[in-house]
């Protein structure tokens, strides 16, 4: 079983909304690290989007700022992005991940779903 494991991705008109759901089930111990949310387009490096650590503190990178929020069920291990008011520019593979919260970078990635947003 795949230690994490993205879904939610698709496509949807700019404005609209998307959850996408990140399933740690496979990761025992999740619930003790640091998780992201990361995006990718074509041609660009993979940047962070959203963060979160074991006490529940998150980080945004600017560009999605008061659209995105990123949450977790602890109990479940499920991460979670809300994403709202979204933008052409919001298109790109989404990718969660997991580091210990001591590490510097992440060790552990999804597969990555397609996020799509039209004009």
């Amino acid at each position: 079983q795949a230690p994490l494991k993205e879904s939610g991705g698709g496509s949807v008109q700019a404005g609209g909304s998307l959850r996408l759901t990140c399933f740690a089930s496979g990761y025992p111990g999740s619930w003790n690290y640091c998780l992201g949310w990361f995006r990718r387009t074509e041609g660009r490096d993979r940047m962070e989007v959203a963060g979160i650590d074991n006490a529940g503190r998150t980080t945004y990178a600017n560009s999605v700022k008061g659209r995105f929020t990123i949450s977790k069920d602890f109990p479940k291990n499920i991460l979670y992005l809300q994403m709202n008011n979204l933008k052409v520019e919001d298109t790109a593979i989404y990718y969660c991940a997991a580091r210990k919260c001591g590490d510097t970078s992440y060790s552990v990635w999804g597969q990555g779903t397609q996020v799509t947003v039209s004009s």
